[in-house]
């Protein structure tokens, strides 16, 4: 009896880390998709580059740059992607991340299109790469950024705080 209660509790433990070893595993395949339709939808590949979402009171922003200060290649692919993904998150189309995410749309993105005009997205042009502010004066649509922009955080898993910080 006493062996088979020692059988049954190691048996569960053993069940328990083979299911958190396979909800890794799962995950780790699940980013790694994200990345490889990423890299498509951008046009840059994210292992030579490096992002960055910042959440302010009026907003936030995205930055991406290349990793290497001579990869102008990578740098140039940033700058046109994020100068294209400006003009088209002003237009309310969120395709590219819907895209990256495979998801129906990230969250933020129903309010942020539907207050599109009281939304600015501002193009910087960087050394290595480029960055897209996102503001508005609007506490709905400021609200709408934030769930963005840490959704983003969360799955391209970059480290950045999701509290509301001032940013340069």
């Amino acid at each position: 009896m006493k062996y088979v209660a020692l059988f049954l509790v190691l048996t569960g433990f053993l069940c328990g880390v083979l299911r958190a070893d396979d909800q890794h595993t799962m995950q780790m395949s699940q980013t790694s998709e994200m990345e490889m339709r990423g890299d498509a939808v951008m046009g840059f590949d994210h292992t030579k580059t490096t992002h960055h979402f910042y959440l302010t009171p009026e907003g936030g922003s995205i930055q991406v740059t290349a990793n290497d200060p001579k990869d102008t290649d990578s740098s140039g692919q940033i700058q046109m992607h994020l100068k294209h993904i400006a003009g088209m998150f002003a237009d309310g189309n969120f395709q590219a991340p819907i895209l990256i995410h495979s998801t129906q749309h990230p969250p933020g993105t129903d309010t942020m299109i539907r207050l599109k005009g009281q939304i600015r997205y501002e193009y910087q042009k960087l050394s290595q790469g480029a960055a897209v502010s996102i503001s508005s004066q609007d506490k709905e649509a400021i609200s709408a950024i934030h769930d963005f922009l840490k959704f983003q955080i969360q799955e391209h898993q970059t480290g950045e705080p999701t509290d509301v910080k001032q940013h340069h």
